[in-house]
């Protein structure tokens, strides 16, 4: 049986962009979606050299349908990630809108109960965040922001982060939980064998 792999979609947002790349690059596993504004915003950003060094394969937003969606029912995945996260795919999710590869992914990762890990760009009433060539800006999100993020928090099979610690620790929490899962699952079954 072959082992069930992370999914990662990127929106287009820098706000820790180079960060959530760098977490990439650490992980093994990966099938990495990038929405059109995400593929722009690595160009953007000079961030393509960091995308490939992670070594994963990558799908774009290229079809109507999100034809890569269907891997979902295909068991294919364990858990998606979703970092960054802009405001758009945040109100967009929060409200059950699927009109989007990475809201596709959302909407089938939850369909398929699939946990969900989001990095929400916009999780305080004041931030700075990182602009293209190096330039760090603030920004003051809008309560409507606010209370989509708050409002995806009590989704099931959902967990929201605010930080790339709790990104990462959350990533690691979850691939050492199912690692222990599938060590148990064989001791029973070894066991069951020998009994």
């Amino acid at each position: 049986m072959r082992s069930k792999r992370l999914a990662w979609a990127i929106t287009g947002s820098g706000h820790y962009l180079r960060e959530s790349l760098a977490i990439l690059q650490t992980l093994q596993d990966v099938d990495i979606y990038l929405s059109r504004a995400a593929a722009e915003i690595i160009q953007q950003y000079g961030f393509q050299a960091a995308l490939e060094a992670t070594g994963h394969k990558v799908y774009q937003d290229k079809t109507a349908s999100s034809v890569p969606v269907e891997r979902f029912y295909e068991s294919v995945y364990h858990t998606l990630v979703i970092s960054p996260a802009t405001s758009n795919t945040i109100a967009k999710m929060a409200y059950g809108f699927s009109d989007s590869l990475v809201t596709n992914l959302f909407a089938q990762a939850g369909k398929t109960r699939v946990h969900s890990v989001v990095f929400a760009c916009d999780t305080a009433p004041e931030l700075e965040s990182e602009a293209p060539r190096d330039h760090m800006v603030k920004v003051f999100p809008r309560q409507i922001d606010l209370d989509n993020v708050a409002k995806l928090k009590h989704f099931a099979d959902t967990t929201v982060v605010e930080d790339m610690n709790a990104l990462q620790a959350t990533i690691m929490q979850r691939l050492a939980t199912l690692h222990d899962l599938h060590l148990h699952d064989g001791i029973q079954v070894f066991d069951a064998l020998t009994e």
